[in-house]
């Protein structure tokens, strides 16, 4: 069974784990391995765009579910303007609940975007984002990086799974070897963005 569909990296981790009990619980890896990929990598592949829309006087507008981190925001209020990040205790202090204008600074809090000012009317939010690659279901079969670099996925769902199991030394095996696959994903995506060359990238089994 292939290793770049969501039941083949299933029976994978059965395999490799010489297991047949864990049948319900490695989903669960899966899921795990997938909160800690979203954490540590960001490549060109991820980065999207969205178009969000402020309603006068409200100061947050929702992020979509699969943000993970911007690149890029800008407000189109007849010329596009870039908004700069602020923490959110200036965004507070500078910029009180009843002030409303143009805005031209930003927070994040919780999957929501704050703006100070306040928008004092209806604008367009473009925001250029590194987008979490689709969870791995019985409905979503793969995606891009299953398809492109399984090993990512099958050292860090054993990583879980050994954690699961209490065996320590080897969850700290497979998270290293996790961490060494991703980070050598990163830096060849980093140098092709920096070079403008095209991405390749040996992808190991």
């Amino acid at each position: 069974m292939s290793l770049t569909t969501y039941a083949g990296l299933q029976a994978s981790i059965a395999r490799w784990l010489k297991r047949s009990d864990l049948t319900a619980n490695i989903p669960d890896f899966i899921s795990l391995a997938e909160g800690r990929i979203a954490r540590d990598l960001r490549l060109r592949k991820q980065i999207t765009k969205v178009t969000l829309v402020t309603t006068g006087g409200v100061q947050g507008v929702d992020l979509p579910d699969n943000y993970l981190e911007a690149e890029n925001i800008t407000l189109d209020g007849g010329e596009p303007r870039q908004l700069t990040f602020v923490p959110i205790e200036h965004l507070d202090t500078k910029y009180p609940a009843n002030y409303t204008a143009m805005p031209g600074v930003y927070t994040l809090l919780g999957n929501q975007l704050l703006l100070g000012p306040v928008p004092d009317g209806v604008y367009n939010i473009d925001v250029t984002y590194y987008a979490r690659f689709v969870p791995l279901s019985d409905v979503n079969t793969t995606n891009w990086l299953l398809q492109n670099h399984p090993s990512i996925y099958l050292f860090s769902a054993l990583a879980e799974a050994e954690l699961f199991l209490v065996n320590d030394e080897r969850a700290v095996l497979w998270a290293s070897k996790a961490t060494q696959e991703i980070g050598t994903l990163q830096s060849v995506d980093d140098a092709a963005v920096h070079s403008g060359t095209a991405l390749r990238v040996r992808t190991v089994n």
